[in-house]
């Protein structure tokens, strides 16, 4: 069985369920995988507020309490889709939890999925990643492309204020505005991938899985765009059942 742990953000988590259908060969109802989601967005303190240091708590304890749940509930594959919960101060003690708790459970890397998928299907280009400014200041996605000989271009400070806003304003950010996403939101996003391919980048990560909401193309201004949500749900199938999974 999958696992996915929800809530961060909520509707993030019902994408990628959705992308697994979508991305999984089937003709009927039970040819389809068992997906177990697991959505506690009260109980999983924010990301973003905890990298930059507006909040105490540390998601991760939570987080591993959800990926032992959903191991005790069937899940022998799980995956969070939220690029924040990747940075190695809650993503390593996530793990390390669950080393404390003995889980078998088999917990994929979103990031690392999305770069090792860039690298076998597109080679060495520069790759611009829009995200929050905490996953920016983690250097998450640089340092992780940089393993794979991948060159990351950011967006520079005032765009940056932009992109986070995005997600983050209660009066037009996703996470307050997201079926459907407001259109200054999608306008500013689509304003930032433009900005990145004028300083050289070759294709677009989506690096915070809320901002495929916004974004459905495959291509924006020309440049190829990378859903890591997509290729994560592909990646859980992938363990599940190889033979399972859509040709791309």
């Amino acid at each position: 069985m999958i696992g996915i742990v929800g809530g961060i953000g909520p509707l993030a988590g019902l994408d990628i369920a959705t992308k697994i259908i979508e991305e999984t060969k089937a003709s009927t109802d039970q040819e389809h995988l068992s997906v177990l989601l697991w959505s506690q967005p009260g109980s999983i303190a924010d990301r973003t507020a905890y990298l930059l240091g507006k909040e105490t708590e540390n998601p991760a304890f939570a987080i591993a309490k959800i990926v032992l749940a959903l191991e005790t509930a069937g899940a022998t594959v799980v995956a969070v889709p939220c690029s924040t919960a990747h940075a190695s101060r809650i993503f390593d003690v996530v793990q390390e939890e669950l080393a404390k708790a003995q889980s078998n459970v088999k917990l994929l890397h979103l990031v690392e999925e999305t770069a090792s998928y860039i690298k076998a299907v597109h080679g060495s280009v520069q790759v611009g990643v829009l995200s929050t400014t905490g996953i920016k200041n983690t250097a998450l996605y640089s340092q992780i492309l940089a393993k794979h000989n991948l060159t990351t271009i950011e967006t520079d400070d005032s765009l940056q204020e932009k992109v986070h806003a995005a997600i983050y304003d209660q009066t037009y950010g996703i996470k307050a505005i997201s079926s459907p996403v407001s259109n200054r939101a999608r306008q500013e996003i689509i304003n930032a991938i433009a900005e990145l391919k004028k300083k050289g980048a070759q294709l677009v990560i989506l690096g915070g899985t809320e901002f495929p909401l916004a974004i459905h193309e495959k291509e924006s201004d020309g440049l190829p765009i990378i859903d890591p949500n997509r290729i994560l749900a592909r990646a859980l199938i992938r363990e599940i059942d190889p033979q399972k999974l859509r040709e791309e």
